[in-house]
This record gives C-alpha cells, structure tokens and sequence, in this order.
C-alpha cells in the first residue's frame, strides 16, 4: 500500500484517537498491517474519500472461498500481463515464470543479482556482456512496457466508473 505523509502523520498523531483506538483493537489479529490502515483510512472523514481500492498485485484466487491465493505457474503470465499489476503472488520458489518474467518482461539477462537493465545502462549485449557493466547517464529515464501497462491500471483505477464507486462507504 501507499500512503499519504498526511495519512501518516494523522496515525502516529492521532488528534481524534481513533488510530491509537483501531491499533488496540489490531493487535490482537496475526494479520494486523493487511487491515490497520484500510480501517483507519475509511472511519477517518477527512480520509475516506482518498482511498483507491487495489493492492497492484495480480493474484489468482480459489474459487470459492477467496481466501487463499493459487501458486502461479506459465500458465498464468499471459493473464498476469493483461491485468496491467506491477505485482503478482503467489509463486513457489524456483518457478519457471519468474525466470520468463525476467528475461522477457524485465529484460534481465545477466544473472539473478544483476539490476533489472535501465536507460542508464550504456553497454551493449555483444558477446552476453551485461549492458549495465557501463554506466551511462544516471538521471535518463526512458519508460518502457511496464511503464505503459502501469499508466494504463492507474488511468483505469482513477476514471470516473471505477474511483468513488470502489472508496469506502
């Protein structure tokens, strides 16, 4: 989640003690950080109207109950794509769709520590070399796919039909 300076401020403040009011009541859940905020936010007046209702994650769910994500597999990146989310759960570890996500989607290709390649990579491919082994300009920013694709899940989230039908209520 994102959150305001201002929604922070007002949780560690609390001038109206429903912060400190909504954390007691959390601390009793094992799961507090999923649901602390989204309570404090939407009991909140001056907050309420702030809130855009999705996580930025791809996730797959059982059907019913939803309530525990699916593994996702190759069989899932084309979905995991057309659903514009910079993030996606739940993978096993060694699953072979992190590695198609790398190399295709993230366009790392130098290793599993190497940095996903930038506009300030100033190398070249030749030979396998890792274009960022040469620094370029570090202040070039150069938007890719992803950055298209999260533009369009941000410009969707925010139109009319979707913004204050899905705030809180």
């Amino acid at each position: 989640m994102a959150l305001s300076r201002s929604l922070v401020e007002y949780s560690i403040w609390g001038w109206d003690n429903l912060p400190r009011t909504v954390l007691m009541y959390y601390s009793n859940f094992i799961s507090s950080p999923e649901g602390y905020f989204h309570t404090v936010v939407c009991n909140a007046e001056e907050f309420k109207n702030t809130t855009v209702n999705h996580d930025l994650h791809y996730i797959s769910w059982d059907n019913p109950p939803k309530q525990h994500p699916h593994y996702l597999t190759m069989d899932d990146l084309d979905r995991m794509i057309a659903s514009d989310a910079p993030f996606a759960r739940k993978f096993h570890a060694d699953e072979p769709v992190l590695d198609r996500i790398d190399a295709e989607l993230l366009s790392r290709r130098a290793g599993p520590d190497a940095p996903t390649p930038g506009g300030w990579c100033a190398g070249t491919r030749d030979n396998g070399s890792d274009p960022c082994s040469v620094v370029g300009n570090t202040s070039f920013l150069q938007p890719g796919r992803g950055a298209v694709r999260l533009q369009r899940l941000v410009t969707s989230l925010l139109s009319e039909e979707k913004f204050h039908p899905r705030q809180c209520k």
